[in-house]
């Protein structure tokens, strides 16, 4: 395959490239499947980009049909299989070093930043809303575990690591959520902030 078409596949085209190396699915039971497994917490794949993928992947020769009830259906009425090409094209794109060198953004991380400008109240009460969420998101995915633990058997799972991280992450949050909770009475301007804007010498 050229270096190009390797370049353009997405998150969806390598989520769909991988659940279809497992066994051969119409567009609709990768949907129900994704949806199953919660692939959309660790995933941005949405219903219609499943579809949008699977026919781009079908004219790219990285799955195949395997089986139709009527070719002129599409991709949500053929079941389909990823091919040799296709597991190629995932094994190079997962050799990526962008993968282990990116950083993450959280949406509360920025809101933080601009915590300083919102009105008497207002922070307490939103530490407390992203308190309320992180408990439950971990009880959910303890949950989640405890099935994916049940279903593959073992703790040596990809699946296994993943929610142990998650769940790590959002333990770890709770916690630093408690520290600044406590210190909101103290919290004050920066004491040494610059006179002049960064990089613009004094007058």
């Amino acid at each position: 395959m050229a270096k190009g078409k390797r370049a353009t596949l997405t998150t969806p085209d390598l989520v769909l490239l991988s659940l279809l190396s497992e066994r051969p699915m119409h567009g609709y039971q990768a949907n129900a499947e994704l949806e199953r497994r919660e692939v959309r917490d660790w995933a941005g794949i949405s219903r219609p980009q499943v579809y949008y993928s699977l026919d781009k992947l079908l004219k790219l020769g990285l799955v195949r049909a395997v089986e139709s009830a009527d070719p002129q259906q599409g991709p949500d009425r053929s079941v389909v299989a990823t091919t040799a090409r296709g597991r190629e094209a995932l094994a190079d794109a997962l050799e990526r070093e962008d993968w282990a060198r990116q950083r993450e953004r959280p949406p509360f991380l920025t809101w933080m930043a601009l915590s300083w400008l919102a009105r008497p109240g207002v922070v307490k009460k939103q530490i407390r809303r992203r308190r309320d969420y992180l408990e439950t998101e971990v009880a959910r995915e303890r949950a989640t575990l405890d099935s994916v633990l049940h279903e593959v058997g073992h703790e040596f799972h990809e699946a296994v690591w993943m929610l142990k991280l998650l769940i790590a992450q959002f333990e770890t949050e709770l916690d630093w959520l408690a520290k600044v909770e406590h210190g909101l009475g103290k919290r004050g301007r920066a004491k040494f902030a610059p006179k002049h804007p960064p990089g613009k010498p004094p007058d």
